[in-house]
Parts: structure tokens; sequence; C-alpha cells
């Protein structure tokens, strides 16, 4: 006789075979948290529940932070603060800023010294109009077109007090690059005639407020608010790179800055 029983159906090799196969159906085994004992999925729920309220914190956190200025943010804004800086600092808007509700034209003038050895004051030239005009039917506008005159603006009203007093050395900057675009936008124009140079510009805002809907209530002045601005004397730095270089603009130049000066 040999140590095989034919009632086994061979299930068993010994100790160490592999055991007897799973029954058919039978329940399939358990994985991820579920195939742990009870206290481990107690902690593992515990803490994917504490992960889960951590993460609708902080994205709550965060959308309060981008938002504009609301209830919520100005009740806890000091909790906002002390959960973002510095680690989650974000510099970038989730909401772009309320509509500007003005149109806000930038307008030149320039004043002439003539052939004829008088002086003569230009009318006021419309650059944002022109700028507009330019734009308008175009389907690919220049970026100069859209932008340049309206961030020299902001620029200056943003480095400048009421009294248009500038404030630091971006007040300066920003007076030096205003007074060239007018320059040049005005000289292109060709204000006075034959022999006639631009020695003193100035410039300024014109502010009118845009008409409410005809359904809307709200009741808003339509009279234009003007931020008129200093004179200022042409000099060389001003100029185009391609002028002042001849000795003769240079000493014309000169004596235009003396005339303004002493006025």
């Amino acid at each position: 006789m040999s140590g095989y029983d034919e009632d086994s159906g061979g299930g068993s090799a010994g100790p160490d075979g592999p055991g007897p196969a799973e029954e058919p159906g039978g329940d399939p085994p358990r994985l991820g948290i579920a195939g742990l004992r009870l206290g481990h999925q107690i902690a593992a729920a515990c803490a994917l529940a504490v992960i889960a309220v951590a993460a609708c914190v902080h994205v709550a956190m965060l959308f309060f932070h981008v938002a504009p200025s609301n209830t919520a943010t100005k009740q806890h804004g000091d909790v906002i603060d002390e959960w973002i800086y510095p680690e989650f600092e974000q510099n970038w808007k989730l909401f772009a800023p309320n509509p500007l509700q003005q149109n806000i034209a930038v307008q030149a003038r320039a004043e002439l010294d003539t052939a004829r050895g008088t002086v003569r004051t230009t009318d006021w030239y419309d650059l944002s109009a022109q700028d507009g005009a330019r734009i308008d039917g175009n389907p690919l506008p220049s970026h100069t077109q859209q932008n340049e005159l309206r961030r020299a603006w902001d620029f200056y009203v943003g480095s400048h007090d009421n009294q248009n007093r500038p404030v630091g050395l971006r007040g300066q900057l920003s007076e030096t690059y205003v007074r060239r675009i007018a320059y040049m936008r005005l000289d292109r124009e060709s204000p006075g005639g034959e022999g006639d140079e631009i020695v003193r510009v100035q410039v300024r805002s014109k502010t009118t407020n845009v008409r409410p809907p005809k359904w809307s209530e709200e009741k808003v002045s339509t009279k234009p608010v003007y931020r008129q601005l200093p004179w200022w004397t042409v000099t060389p730095d001003d100029l185009p790179l391609t002028g002042g270089a001849d000795g003769k603009d240079t000493a014309d130049e000169g004596r235009a800055d003396a005339k303004g000066a002493g006025r």
C-alpha cells in the first residue's frame, strides 16, 4: 500500500504544500482599508476625515484671500492672513476688478514760438480719441495704440498726489514719460507752421461718468471733470532719438528752455 489516499483527491501534498483551492462562489479577498482590522480601519477613516477637512479649509482660505473685499474678509481678515502668509501667498487675482465706469481721455496742447517771434497756444488735442480711432475697426491693433498712453497716464496718477506732486523717484520718471509721449504726439500733428517750435506742453485728463442703463435708477453726473497738469518745458531729452544730434537743433532747444524758464 502506498501512502496515497485516493479519497483525499490529492488536495494536500504535505504540511508545506499548497492549501486547498478556494471554493467556487466564496467571498473575494478584502482590499484597501476594508482588509484592515477594525481598529486600523477606524484610525485610517479618522486620518482621511482630517485630511479632507484641512483641504476644504485651505481651499476656503485661498478663496477668501484672493476674492474681492467682502463681509467675511472684513471680519476675519487677520485669521485668513495668518493662514496664508507666508507659505501660501498668492499674487494673482481670482476675479477681475470692478469694471471701470468712467471714460478717461488724455489730452495735450502745445505752446509755440512762431517764426514771426510771437507765442501761440494750440487747441487741445485728444490723444486718447486718436488711439481709439486707430483701434476701431482694426483687427490687429498694435500694443502701443492700445496701452502706451493709457498705462503712461495710470503710471503718472499712481505716483503723484492730488496736487500733482511726485511721490518718490517713480513720480519723476512718470512725468518724463508722459511729457515725452505728449511732445512726440503733438510734434507728429505739426500744430504750427514752418519755423514754429514747440517749447512747452501741457497735459490734462477728461473724466466722464458712463451713463447707467435705462432700466437702472442710479443717478450720476455726466459733467466732465478735468485734471490739468502744469506746463512742462521741452528739453533736448524729450526729443526723439533722431533729434538734438545736430548742433543747430541743440542750440535751438537751449534757447527754448531759456524762454520757457523765464516765463
